[in-house]
């Protein structure tokens, strides 16, 4: 297959890059001509995987590790990437908990509350923070993409912290967007549900629930990670130049019922 080489040259840092759509953000941005600068968290093995994989496209791979929900950390994981390759073009943040194992509101808690909006929120908003002010000292100032969900438009009822967190880095995106303009653009990537190795392993999704969420979805599909990695790549493109502060949906039209 062929892509469109539409980072030729340029440096993309995807975060939680080790699994998921993480991986193939940073496989596609590969594919598409970047060096690439995978985070994990604890997922080293899937980090490396990803990285051969970045590598087998003849594009080079750096592998970082922090916890994003430590700032101190966000900003050593900054200074490292820049040390390595002298600038970042492309930030995708893609770090986030659903509260996968939360099946109500009703098993809601604080901990739950705690962790969600640590990771999903502040994680985003200092990431966003640190590497928006590296990217405006360079001369071509760069891009970030915030990995949001489809809950920004429709809640969610299972777990109400996943929503208020997901709403919550439109806030981030639009703030910043604002501060950093014109040189560096932010915008929100919202996804709706993917087949990602979790979902599949779901005992839920197994036993009916993919089924109803392909036939609640207007285009009868879930997809892939790799099927919309290009689609949250699109938003840091030339094409894209004047997109800030906005958020791109792609749920296959799941958004639209019962609006």
């Amino acid at each position: 297959m062929t892509f469109p080489q539409r980072f030729t040259d340029k440096v993309v840092l995807v975060t939680g890059a080790g699994t998921g759509l993480g991986a193939e953000i940073a496989v596609r941005a590969a594919q598409e001509g970047a060096d690439v600068a995978i985070h994990y968290r604890s997922s080293e093995s899937g980090a490396r995987r990803t990285a051969e994989r970045v590598e087998a496209e003849g594009r080079r791979a750096f592998l970082v590790q922090a916890d994003i929900i430590e700032w101190a950390q966000i900003s050593r994981m900054a200074g490292e990437v820049w040390g390595h390759f002298g600038r970042v073009d492309v930030a995708i943040n893609n770090v986030g908990d659903m509260a996968s194992d939360q099946m109500s509101w009703r098993e809601i808690t604080e901990e739950a509350i705690d962790h969600t909006l640590a990771v999903d929120l502040k994680g985003t908003l200092v990431c966003t923070h640190e590497f928006g002010s590296r990217m405006l000292e360079q001369p071509e100032g760069g891009s970030i993409v915030n990995v949001g969900s489809t809950v920004v438009v429709r809640g969610s009822a299972r777990a109400p912290q996943y929503a208020a967190a997901k709403y919550g880095i439109l806030g981030v995106t639009k703030s910043y967007a604002q501060a950093f303009a014109p040189k560096v653009r932010v915008n929100t990537f919202a996804p709706g549900f993917m087949e990602t190795e979790r979902m599949l392993s779901r005992e839920d999704y197994k036993n009916g629930r993919g089924k109803q969420l392909r036939e609640m979805t207007p285009m009868h599909h879930i997809p892939k990670p790799e099927e919309v990695a290009g689609t949250a790549l699109f938003l840091a493109t030339m094409d894209a130049q004047h997109i800030t502060g906005s958020y791109f949906v792609a749920d296959g039209g799941y958004n639209m019922i019962g609006a």
